[in-house]
């Protein structure tokens, strides 16, 4: 699967996507609103790159999940290969910001918890990261000012600031590269904030990072 890359309103590059790393807990009040302790280092998960869906497409969950949730996340895209970098360094691997919705299947999710089993399936299926274009690094001046909203069917469901993350953007990068050995298109969806909820067929879904790119999808149950 392929990322796209805006350069200019006539320039569209197109990057293949090794890997898709999820960081769940990152705003405190979305770790109340889960009934979840403050982490105390970042809490990682894996997503398919399989999963990706792009602006325009059509959100299908399989028929095993009675409860999908929407998570509306600022993503990373990574320019190189990399191991082993600083928080200090990590700044300069990030090739491009965008905005993303990490579906969950909610019901399976909390399944898994309460079995301490993992969260693939609720996490990794079909069409579950939904994902714009991305914005080029160097064209984000101040990456912790950086908003985003979600509205569902028009209505304002969740807002989200990037100074408000528990681990930054750099922290995340560093964190990742001592464990994993991260390549140039990898994903970080760097968690969501407060108000995550369920969708219904037919909902559309308007994402945006908030004067730099937006994202639009729908919902459809019938295979559910």
């Amino acid at each position: 699967m392929y990322l796209k890359l805006r350069q200019d309103a006539h320039i569209l590059q197109e990057i293949q996507v090794p890997m898709i790393y999820g960081v769940g807990l990152n705003y405190l009040e979305h770790a109340q609103e889960m009934k979840s302790a403050r982490p105390a280092e970042p809490v990682i998960f894996l997503k398919p790159p399989a999963s990706i869906l792009p602006d325009g497409g059509v959100i299908t969950p399989p028929a095993c999940s009675q409860e999908i949730h929407y998570e509306t996340e600022l993503v990373v895209a990574l320019a190189e290969n990399c191991r082993h970098l600083s928080p200090q360094d990590a700044q300069g691997v990030i090739l491009g910001y965008g905005i993303g919705l990490d579906m969950t299947l909610r019901d399976l999710q909390a399944k898994a918890k309460a079995q301490g089993k993992p969260w693939a399936i609720a996490k990794g299926f079909a069409t579950s990261a939904p994902l714009s274009e991305l914005v080029p690094a160097h064209q984000v001046q101040d990456p912790q000012a950086l908003r985003f909203e979600l509205r569902v069917n028009g209505e304002l469901r969740q807002q989200g600031h990037a100074a408000q993350m528990l681990f930054s953007i750099p922290e995340l990068i560093s964190y990742l590269s001592g464990i994993f050995e991260l390549q140039r298109g990898d994903l970080i969806y760097t968690g969501t904030p407060a108000g995550v909820g369920p969708v219904q067929d037919g909902d559309l879904l308007s994402a945006e990072l908030l004067g730099h790119c937006k994202l639009q999808v729908s919902v459809s149950l019938q295979n559910s």
